[in-house]
């Protein structure tokens, strides 16, 4: 009886160092899964760059202001939603492997006064312009989230290892949100070379506790430009909202007006539709190619995100030539299924005769000459 008294002793105690040891392990793997999300959340604008952002016309009772009255997001979700979210059976991902293009040397090489976009997939896109490159909104990372562990995955690797981009002139980053500024891709890309960020007010606070030099940061306000290797870079509106962490609108968003000595080149960002599309086209325009947003809509947030519809209507406003669409097929993030946005694209660009070129991530299209339109989404929906 004492031999078998010891033994359940000795048992339950490698019980407890066995539950000990687990719950190290637990507290360890949790520590390594937040660690990096304090820095995520970037930023503050403190100093002259708070000073700066007081003075825009922009910035009113403490934030950011849209020029018109706008509903950022649903409250609660409802129940509707809810199960379309958890139990819905529309695909909100591609039957098979998205086919992704790897630039070749051609690619990068590029011509001296070739006009071309590579888009990578999302929102990020390399423009070339007179010699010069400018990448637009670059994330490269897994998810587009502040913890490497949860929130939206990507549905297709990045088409080429950021490491082998080419070089580039200038990176713009439309807004503050974590699938248009991500914290590894930005401090890869602050490592690997001397471009300048080039960003709305206040976004700068974020950049710089990430360790991009200040000499290296530029930030703009709605209709001011800066010129960078020869270009002109705009900041235009854009009707939209910004916030990595719980409070919003700290820091300004922005459409991008990339000017050449003749050519001209539209990036949306993130934005519903508005009227001031009609005015960046009359006072900037036209444009040789604008990059339009048309994924992640949802009724539920009809301001801050355009339909597709709306998408060729803005494109329409801003007197653009070729349409080139972003910000779909890499992550989920709405309710509509993965193809909806390109199909609903692509109906209303042929009924408006408007020259629509949709790449795969990693293709460059050359403006001087467009490829025929290949619905090539249709192959994995």
């Amino acid at each position: 009886m004492p031999a078998e008294r010891d033994g359940d002793s000795v048992r339950r105690r490698r019980r407890r160092r066995t539950r000990g040891v687990l719950a190290v392990a637990a507290l360890a793997a949790a520590a390594w899964a937040v660690r990096d999300i304090p820095l995520a959340l970037g930023g503050r604008a403190a100093g002259p760059r708070a000073e700066r952002v007081g003075r825009s016309a922009q910035f009113r009772a403490g934030k950011f202001r849209n020029r018109e009255s706008t509903h950022t997001m649903v409250g609660v979700p409802d129940q509707a939603v809810l199960r379309e979210l958890f139990f819905g059976a529309s695909r909100r991902r591609p039957t098979g492997p998205i086919p992704v293009v790897r630039p070749g040397p051609t690619d990068a090489a590029g011509s001296s006064g070739a006009l071309a976009v590579t888009w990578y997939g999302h929102a990020s896109a390399l423009v070339e312009l007179d010699g010069r490159r400018v990448l637009i909104d670059p994330i490269w990372s897994d998810r587009c989230s502040p913890s490497r562990l949860v929130g939206p995955r990507r549905l297709h690797p990045p088409p080429v290892a950021l490491a082998d981009l080419p070089p580039v002139d200038a990176i713009l980053i439309s807004h503050d949100h974590y699938d248009h500024l991500d914290l590894p891709t930005v401090r890869a890309l602050s490592r690997g070379g001397s471009a300048p960020f080039v960003v709305p007010l206040g976004v700068g606070a974020h950049l710089e506790r990430w360790g991009v030099p200040a000499d290296r940061i530029v930030e703009l306000d709605w209709d001011e430009s800066a010129t960078v290797a020869g270009l002109t870079l705009t900041a235009t509106a854009a009707r939209h909202f910004s916030g990595r962490g719980f409070s919003r609108d700290r820091t300004l968003w922005a459409s991008w007006v990339i000017a050449g000595a003749d050519r001209r080149v539209f990036y949306t960002g993130d934005s519903g539709y508005f009227e001031g599309y009609a005015e960046i086209g009359a006072t900037y325009g036209p444009f040789d190619v604008t990059l339009m947003q048309i994924g992640a809509y949802d009724p539920a947030w009809p301001n801050i995100h355009m339909f597709p519809e709306e998408a060729v209507a803005a494109h329409l406003d801003l007197r653009g030539d070729v349409l080139i669409p972003v910000h779909w097929a890499t992550f989920d993030l709405a309710l509509h299924t993965w193809a909806d946005p390109v199909n609903r694209l692509w109906r209303e660009a042929k009924a408006r005769d408007v020259r629509l070129a949709v790449p795969r991530p990693g293709e460059r299209i050359d403006l001087a000459d467009p490829p025929p339109l290949d619905p090539w989404w249709e192959s994995v929906t």
